[in-house]
């Protein structure tokens, strides 16, 4: 069976795709210039005017808009339809400054929810699926975001929000949900749980996951999929856009197709703001072409990775993004050197660890201090302090040479650390920077 949501465009030519983005990206630039004066000055400073843009080709012609934009139009300022028009906001959940508020009407509704829908399809959903959606909802768009691609995909859904994981379980056996939708870190308890419950695979009817809103590594993906017995299958989005299903993953899992008939995205460097060509790693930027109650243009998202246009298995021409390598805004520089918690998690879950770690940087005497807290599991507890410290030089070791720096490695005991049932919390920085 074929597993499209909306085939036409889902396998639409490179010509029809272009054809389709330039002019929706015209018609946006003149509602941009009309309705929205705070990027209407950003275009006359760059000496800029819709004329100049006829296709997709003239888009680097535009401004950037960054977060910092966001919270000085707070709220209103990049509004760009009447707030009669309006009849939804979500936010952000920023803990710096004012939160983002994009704003939508019910044909941006209606186009998101077609992008969950194509999601939810890809992870092999139908209409005879149960839908488990696990994501928070009220301001957080991601429990809204998969509830409606579900509904329109005619699933029977299931809105338990996050938390009570014990009644989330009880309503996957007793429902038989065969779609889990939820942060990936949450799944990793649910699955954590599952197995303290004495549940094999066998005894969970999951089939799949969607799990996204933060970075994960292929380790923590394998080690929820051999726990639940699932495929797990990654979302990418951002308030900003709407929210998840700006892209997904299909069967393939190399990578997330993007949603091009919605979204024209970039890859730039982050320094220059140059545009860089396909397969080439950098800060991913988007353009929101028929959204037009935030038509954000020319957005910087912060997170790093690299498009390509290698044909895919799935039959889908979208145009795929890697999976995030991190974002630049969570890249700790520690003693000069790069790190992403990513890069952390790959060693830890190598070396059969759960995904459970906090990273703890401060600084003493102008030098950089780097603690990494991680739970053993069960199996690995023990009060024999020689084979706890074999155990932490040996992840010293792994991640000086993943790294390149040396972090000062503590091992706690099991659920020792904060469960998180929406984003994790994995950084703690001392340093005031």
């Amino acid at each position: 069976m074929e597993n499209y949501f909306q085939k036409e465009i889902e396998t639409a030519s490179p010509e029809q795709m272009k054809k389709i983005q330039d002019e929706k990206l015209v018609k946006q630039v003149k509602h941009v210039w009309d309705n929205v004066p705070y990027y209407r000055k950003k275009m006359e400073e760059a000496g800029v005017t819709p004329d100049d843009i006829k296709s997709r080709d003239d888009l680097h012609k535009l401004p950037f808009l960054s977060k910092a934009d966001l919270r000085l139009a707070y709220p209103y300022g990049l509004l760009g339809e009447p707030l009669e028009k309006c009849v939804r906001i979500h936010s952000t959940s920023g803990t710096t400054g004012k939160r983002v508020i994009a704003f939508y009407t019910q044909e941006d509704l209606d186009m998101w929810s077609d992008c969950t829908a194509r999601a939810l399809v890809a992870a092999g959903a139908t209409k005879e699926s149960v839908v488990q959606v696990s994501y928070g909802y009220g301001l957080f768009t991601g429990g809204a975001g998969l509830n409606d691609g579900s509904h329109k995909l005619g699933c029977l859904t299931v809105p338990t929000s996050s938390g009570s994981t014990d009644r989330q379980i009880m309503f996957i056996q007793d429902l038989e949900a065969s779609i889990l939708c939820c942060t990936p870190s949450y799944a990793a308890y649910l699955a954590e749980r599952m197995k303290e419950m004495g549940l094999s695979p066998d005894d969970i009817p999951l089939k799949a996951g969607i799990f996204g809103a933060e970075a994960w590594s292929e380790e923590m993906r394998r080690d929820i999929e051999k726990t639940m017995g699932i495929k797990a299958y990654d979302i990418y989005g951002l308030t900003e856009l709407s929210g998840p299903g700006v892209s997904f993953e299909c069967c393939e899992q190399s990578g997330m197709h993007i949603n091009e008939d919605h979204f024209i995205p970039e890859i730039i460097d982050p320094d220059t703001g140059e545009v860089l060509p396909d397969e080439t790693e950098g800060e991913l930027v988007f353009t929101a072409i028929d959204k037009t109650a935030f038509p954000i243009m020319r957005y910087r998202t912060r997170d790093i990775c690299s498009l390509s246009r290698k044909k895919c298995s799935c039959g889908r021409t979208l145009i795929k993004m890697g999976k995030l390598k991190g974002r630049s805004d969570d890249m700790l520089i520690i003693r000069g050197v790069n790190v992403f918690p990513s890069q952390i998690e790959t060693v830890l879950l190598n070396n059969g660890y759960p995904a459970n770690y906090q990273i703890i940087v401060g600084r003493v005497n102008n030098t950089d201090t780097f603690d990494i807290h991680v739970e053993m599991t069960p199996e690995m507890f023990t009060d024999n302090l020689g084979e706890v410290e074999s155990r932490q030089k040996k992840l010293v070791d792994d991640l000086k040479a993943m790294l390149g720096i040396k972090a000062k490695v503590t091992l706690v005991a099991p659920k020792s650390i904060t469960r998180s049932e929406g984003k994790a919390v994995r950084v703690i920085d001392n340093r005031k920077l």
